[in-house]
């Protein structure tokens, strides 16, 4: 039962996230925040059973204990992402910061970078790859969550062509926290293991699912968010799905 516990996580995941489009106002918030902890959940159970409790508790000091402290820079300060404020509709503040907001860093750092690991072989290169995969993920994120009012930043600019609202120095904050959650997570996963194919398909389905929401369901301006997270994040699900496809896990 307990190497099946990712896969189930994965797919209460897909069912809620596919209700999503269907919701409004605080039943959507409360949406979010369950894809939030079915995601957090999934990553750190996956960790624990498939590397061991060292392993786990390294990605959760790492990614949610980092996740809330850089958050909480970052809205005290405007460091290292640009001046911004969380509304209350994601629940509960601390420091300034939702409370479910660093369990997203640890949602997707530890599919990124298992999916780095399967990728390539090359240390250096994980670590640039996972954090690319993290980071990317942003250029999803932050544009859906803007549009629904869970956090807003001062001075919105300048902004990437066709995504108003999000300050495009908030992606290179994105990647050089990635960057160094990379670094510090890479002895958690030292190679691909046997039960590592849940990560792999919550990776490639938040990329799929992600890409058809932004240019079809979330009513958001344009076509941007859906061009560049398909471009930022396709760095590393390309790979990733052309890793199975020649060799299935």
């Amino acid at each position: 039962m307990s190497r099946h516990l990712p896969w189930a996580l994965l797919g209460g995941l897909v069912l809620v996230q596919i209700s999503y489009p269907l919701t409004g106002g605080g039943a959507r918030a409360a949406v979010t925040v369950a894809t939030v902890v079915l995601g957090y959940t999934a990553s750190v159970s996956h960790a624990l059973l498939t590397r061991g409790p060292r392993a786990a508790t390294l990605l959760v000091v790492v990614t949610t204990g980092g996740g809330f402290a850089v958050e909480a820079l970052g809205v005290a300060t405007g460091f290292p992402f640009g001046a911004y404020t969380y509304s209350g509709d994601l629940g509960p503040r601390l420091a300034g910061v939702a409370w479910v907001v660093p369990l997203a860093w640890t949602w997707m750092a530890w599919p990124a970078w298992l999916a780095a690991v399967r990728v390539t072989r090359s240390r250096p290169g994980r670590v640039v790859l996972a954090a690319l995969g993290l980071a990317a993920w942003d250029l999803f994120l932050d544009p859906q969550m803007v549009a629904e009012g869970y956090w807003t930043w001062r001075d919105p600019h300048p902004a990437l062509p066709g995504v108003p609202g999000v300050p495009a120095g908030n992606y290179l904050g994105w990647l050089a926290v990635a960057l160094l959650m990379a670094l510090l997570i890479r002895s958690a996963a030292t190679g691909p293991g046997p039960d590592d194919a849940p990560m792999y398909a919550l990776y490639l389905w938040t990329y799929a699912a992600s890409v058809v929401a932004h240019a079809v369901f979330l009513d958001l301006p344009g076509l941007g968010s859906a061009l560049w997270g398909a471009f930022g994040m396709g760095l590393l699900a390309a790979p990733l799905a052309w890793s199975l496809r020649q060799e299935p896990p």
